[in-house]
């Protein structure tokens, strides 16, 4: 089991986690939406691997919470998250659109704790900027 990991950073500043549920629940290659503290949405992804991240549920394009929905797979090595709405592939990593450099999704911290998963309410990129 793996947090998504920030080389260099010692610690990320958050303004809080959301649990969503007991690691056991999750089903590798299947999706789970969490709505976090404050209203956005995040896509929980565990992988057949073990591996666990999370990105924002908004297709940026279609505009509808789906993307926790997505078939989850890897191109090139790059674990990915594939929306059902017009098919455009995700990284896992960091977000960003493998078919359309002007669009990513947010990225989102996550953790296990006492065999719960947690996720950060506020996207990487935002508690980054607030260094």
């Amino acid at each position: 089991m793996t947090v998504i990991e920030l080389p260099g950073r010692a610690a990320l500043t958050t303004t809080g986690w959301t649990r969503a549920c007991p690691l056991d629940y999750l089903i590798p290659g299947r999706g789970v939406a969490v709505l976090l503290k404050g209203g956005r949405q995040a896509a929980l992804f565990l992988l057949p691997d073990g591996m666990l991240y999370a990105v924002g549920n908004i297709d940026p394009i279609g505009r509808a919470a789906v993307i926790s929905r997505g078939l989850v797979g890897d191109r090139a090595g790059t674990p990915v998250v594939i929306s059902p709405l017009l098919k455009q592939a995700y990284s896992l990593l960091d977000g960003r659109c493998l078919d359309n450099a002007d669009i990513a999704l947010p990225v989102y911290a996550v953790r296990v704790t006492d065999g719960v998963v947690a996720v950060t309410n506020t996207p990487v990129a935002d508690t980054l900027s607030a260094d």
